[in-house]
């Protein structure tokens, strides 16, 4: 069954922190749910960056587009793994994603992000 969104309406968790529910209105302007089990919570959450990306490439016929999300704020801290930290990125509307990095990677990332970058044209989205 295909059911066309109109505009989300509800995002939940259950009181048992066992599922999300996702609430929506559909074209005629009926309201239903979706509820999502926690363990499949995180599957879909990996799988939407991908399809938004995409759907812009197919919307606009440009495989280069990218969806970047301004960063506002990061963090890191000690994971309770002592050979890996956690970067929190987050943006001005709360919205916040976190790795893991291991011990290795955090030195090449450090060195990335100091190297000067190399000339590139920069297109207007």
């Amino acid at each position: 069954m295909e059911i066309k969104v109109r505009q989300l309406t509800t995002c939940e968790v259950a009181a048992d922190g066992g599922a999300i529910s996702l609430g929506f209105e559909d074209l005629a302007g009926n309201p239903a749910a979706v509820s999502v089990s926690l363990n499949q919570v995180g599957a879909l959450i990996m799988t939407l960056p991908g399809l938004l990306e995409a759907a812009l490439k197919a919307r606009y016929g440009d495989q280069s587009l990218r969806y970047a999300y301004p960063l506002a704020s990061w963090a890191i801290e000690q994971s309770t793994d002592t050979t890996q930290r956690i970067i929190t990125l987050q943006t001005e509307d709360g919205f916040k994603v976190r790795f893991a990095i291991p011990r290795d990677e955090q030195s090449l990332l450090g060195e990335a992000l100091t190297r000067p970058m190399p000339e590139m044209s920069v297109r207007p989205n």
